[in-house]
């Protein structure tokens, strides 16, 4: 849940645009077809559990259908990342990034 980081009317005005514009249902179906026997995706995939996440992700059963190659846990943070630990989920997108890329330098950090 969210702890006092964003307002009320921001996290429904969120979650409604998120929801009207069917990304929801979209979102959805990238987990439900692997299960129904459509072919594993095969892009690199970077996951992020999060403590207070509606959800927890199991790295075992997540690798059967996506190419795992950055997995991260966290102590805290929730299902609106974005909103609640900015930093945090920003620093490891560019951690996935960077490894993909095979970069060895520091990520950049903003200003």
């Amino acid at each position: 849940m969210l702890v006092g980081r964003v307002s009320r009317r921001r996290f429904l005005t969120d979650i409604s645009l998120y929801w009207l514009t069917a990304t929801a249902a979209s979102s959805a179906r990238l987990h439900r077809e692997p299960a129904r026997g459509h072919t594993p995706y095969s892009v690199p995939v970077g996951a992020a559990v999060l403590a207070n996440d509606i959800t927890q992700s199991v790295r075992t059963p997540a690798e059967r259908p996506y190419d795992i190659r950055h997995w991260s846990e966290f102590d805290r943070g929730g299902h609106f990342a974005a909103m609640e630990v900015p930093e945090l989920l920003t620093a490891d997108i560019r951690d996935f990034f960077h490894s993909l890329v095979g970069e060895t330098a520091e990520p950049r950090r903003p200003r």
